[in-house]
């Protein structure tokens, strides 16, 4: 029954306490054991969940209450957890953090009690003893809905320093689930963003989620975490999964040549933020998918009727983007049609002028830098101004993380002005182009997708 898929949510005091080790490891180890497993992420994050892809073999997926709202988590995990044996889940910087000025919104507490599942709590052990029961005393009892199931201790330095921590968490009650030596960490390379996608690392990521695999089967008490994933029992609320809708039986007729209609999205090493739900929803919506990387392809699809170019990291490979001149051509004559073009962050960068300096396709008149100031946070926004991926008036929630400043020019409309948490307007309409700093997840609003394929259908 998948209302009762076993399930774990991987947890920590807080940010850089190894979750992502142990999350990654723990969903290779049980795939390595013949279990078909569910990963998921607690929050916006794009990078982990490729991680996590890489080790069990299935599209990580994004559980976040801010940007779909709280009654979306249970069926967005029960759609991903289709036809699996477990569901891991890893969560976002420490349990109870969230949203800022939110409360509980979005934490992976919040996440937990949606899904009714055990928290394991990963606790960086490196520099305290006896101080480590009082830290999971605190983690316990804080909110008493939270069920704490157990503890991977990790950095340890040696037999002697295992035994004190495992002394002092006895006292409280929770059981030690797992030991992570110090001397056996695993290194895993980041930059300006966080951790460097899998896709840009190739056959080092393999090796990297190998290390993590290793370190964690030999670590933990698989047969005990898999124990407490099956006694989680069914999910709280009776939630069906989540459906992109109806798939489609044709592909509706249209007047020109470029019948299936397509929908070209970005790909490739430089465009790695995405979320399965948009291209699902696109697909359900009666568009053909098809995915091409402005690093080495020089033509968009044939037959493209509509863009979508979504975050990533063009400022790593301004170079190679701005060297493939016959492709930002492409881009450009294809906005320039009034072909409904739709970028996220990186995507709007590409469309600029240029990024530091170099060409880019010049579908904006604006012009992007790299910036020493880091943007960061969760966004409340409405649609102000009608486009083909929102009408005006449309509220949707999204999230902003970059290190770049875009200078406009003139011409173009606004995309979103921002309620929270502060007032601005930010963004470009023009033509059939929407293009934004704001990542939005599209399941909350499934009528983008519709609308969007709707209008590649009419231009």
């Amino acid at each position: 029954m998948t209302s009762a898929v076993p399930r774990l949510v991987i947890a920590a005091p807080s940010s850089g306490s190894g979750k992502t080790t142990v999350a990654t490891g723990l969903m290779a180890a049980f795939a390595a054991r013949g279990l078909a497993v569910s990963p998921h992420k607690v929050g916006p994050d794009y990078i982990d969940p490729g991680y996590h892809a890489l080790a069990t073999g299935r599209v990580g997926r994004n559980l976040d209450a801010y940007l779909c709202g709280t009654e979306l988590v249970a069926p967005l995990f029960l759609n991903g957890a289709r036809g699996c044996d477990i569901a891991v889940v890893e969560g976002v910087m420490g349990l109870y953090d969230g949203a800022a000025g939110e409360g509980e919104l979005a934490s992976t507490a919040q996440v937990a009690k949606l899904l009714g599942a055990p928290v394991v709590l990963v606790v960086d052990a490196s520099s305290q003893a006896r101080s480590v029961a009082a830290l999971v005393h605190g983690f316990v009892s804080w909110d008493p809905e939270v069920r704490v199931g157990g503890v991977i201790l990790n950095k340890v330095g040696s037999d002697r320093h295992e035994a004190l921590l495992r002394e002092a968490t006895d006292s409280v009650g929770v059981p030690v689930l797992g030991v992570l030596r110090r001397a056996r960490q695993v290194s895993t390379p980041s930059r300006h963003l966080g951790l460097v996608p899998v896709a840009e690392r190739g056959t080092e990521a393999v090796e990297a989620v190998e290390a993590m695999t290793a370190l964690v089967a030999d670590g933990c008490d698989l047969e005990a975490l898999v124990g407490l994933a099956r006694a989680a029992g069914p999910l709280p609320g009776g939630f069906a999964p989540w459906t992109p809708g109806p798939a489609p039986t044709h592909h509706p007729a249209r007047s020109d040549k470029r019948s299936p209609l397509r929908v070209a999205v970005a790909g490739g090493a430089a465009f790695t933020f995405s979320y399965a739900e948009h291209t699902e929803l696109l697909a359900a919506a009666g568009a053909e998918v098809v995915t091409f990387d402005p690093l080495r392809d020089e033509e968009l699809p044939e037959g493209t009727a509509g863009l979508v170019v979504g975050g990533g990291f063009p400022e790593v490979y301004a170079a190679e983007l701005s060297a493939n001149e016959p492709l930002r051509k492409a881009v450009a004559e294809l906005a320039l049609s009034g072909a409904p073009v739709a970028a996220e962050c990186a995507g709007l960068l590409y469309l600029c002028r240029e990024l530091d300096g170099l060409p880019m396709c010049g579908v904006l008149d604006a012009s992007a830098r790299m910036s020493e100031r880091l943007t960061l946070g969760y966004r409340d926004a409405v649609a102000v101004s009608d486009s083909a991926l929102a009408a005006a008036g449309t509220r949707m929630r999204g999230h902003e993380f970059h290190r770049t400043a875009v200078e406009p020019g003139a011409g173009a409309a606004p995309a979103w002005g921002m309620r929270a948490p502060e007032r601005r307007v930010e963004g470009f309409v023009e033509r059939g182009v929407h293009a934004s700093y704001l990542h939005t997840h599209w399941a909350s609003e499934p009528g983008v997708a519709r609308r969007f394929v709707e209008r590649c259908r009419t231009s």
